[in-house]
């Protein structure tokens, strides 16, 4: 289903309206999922929507939280989300960081009494559009297993970077799990099977069925213990830092008690790259990189080496033109999005 950026923005927003929240909340939530939607990574869009709408008519996201800045100094601020939609109180704390960032050169936003807040790209990406290098981290439920253990242990944490260079955009977001858990749900939902290495059983095997998680498999680690490694530190960052909720104690937002907050955590960078040289100098040594990445040696059948956000950047330019093309699965869960709140999906 081929649906147009406006279109899928006006749905959006209405359901989330219908659902408590102001007219800013339900722009800034929708802008954030769609901004994953037209990267084309699905699982973190519009495809959450449900989700999110079911814990906000149960109690469990505050429909009319404000986040708020409870601690600062000159370069840093803790933030309470006040148990709002993730994108909200993560936009808000990425925006304080780059707020220090202009005064201090750097600015670091610590978040807690958050929930699941999609793509961090998409606060990465914040900073960029203001002409800074963005980091933006989050914990989760425990979803991963980590090196010596049986069942999960820490979660999917995903971390993500965003620099501006020119009229290009590096950015790159991932999570510290082999895959992200949405794309094994994905796989269930298709009925497709998924590479050995994505998950184990509850014996610690190699698994191949997705529709088996997460009640009875577990994510791997990216790269063993150096994924292990850097889940922790996103951890420490989000959780243990921020006073937000740690590992197993960080409840989740699709499975758990819908009528209870989930107390995810999140923490954010900003860097004034002006701070540190000129704007363009900046810009001509990163030319310089890209270039000398682009120009190496490339193996028979390889006639471009990408950089990260690359190939999201021509998506959503082909995106904003065409519209979006939602998979199945994706289109599936708004017509259930549609159907239990009564606004009109759009036709395409």
């Amino acid at each position: 289903m081929n649906i147009s950026l406006d279109q899928l923005s006006t749905f959006g927003r209405e359901v989330f309206r219908q659902a408590g929240l102001s007219q800013a909340d339900a722009a800034t939530a929708t802008d954030t999922l769609l901004a994953a939607d037209s990267w084309g990574i699905h699982t973190h869009g519009l495809k959450n929507l449900g989700g999110y709408v079911k814990r906000l008519n149960a109690g469990g996201i505050n429909p009319l939280g404000q986040a708020r800045v409870t601690a600062e100094g000159p370069a840093w601020a803790r933030v309470d989300g006040d148990a709002s939609l993730g994108m909200i109180g993560s936009t808000f704390a990425m925006r304080q960081a780059i707020r220090k960032a202009a005064v201090s050169g750097i600015g670091f936003a610590g978040l807690c009494n958050s929930c699941h807040f999609g793509a961090a790209g998409c606060y990465a990406s914040l900073a960029a559009d203001e002409g800074m290098i963005g980091i933006a981290m989050c914990n989760d439920t425990p979803t991963v297993t980590v090196p010596g253990a049986r069942g999960p242990v820490l979660g999917s944490n995903p971390i993500a970077y965003a620099v501006p260079a020119g009229e290009q955009l590096v950015l790159l977001d991932i999570a510290t799990s082999t895959v992200a858990g949405g794309k094994v749900f994905s796989a269930a939902a298709l009925g497709e099977s998924i590479p050995e290495g994505w998950i184990v059983d509850e014996q610690g095997r190699p698994a191949t069925d997705p529709s088996t998680f997460p009640a009875k498999s577990t994510l791997t680690p990216m790269a063993a213990h150096k994924g292990y490694g850097l889940a922790l530190l996103v951890e420490i960052l989000s959780g243990v830092l921020t006073g937000a909720a740690v590992a197993g104690s960080v409840l989740s937002y699709a499975y758990d008690d819908p009528s209870k907050p989930t107390n995810h955590g999140a923490s954010f960078v900003a860097i004034q790259i002006e701070a540190l040289m000129a704007r363009a100098e900046f810009d001509k040594r990163m030319q310089s990189l890209i270039d000398e990445i682009k120009n190496a040696p490339k193996v028979a059948g390889v006639q471009h080496i990408l950089i990260p956000g690359e190939r999201e950047q021509k998506y959503k330019s082909k995106a904003l033109e065409e519209g979006v093309t939602l998979p199945d699965d994706v289109w599936a869960k708004l017509v259930e999005v549609s159907e239990s709140s009564g606004v009109e999906l759009p036709a395409g």
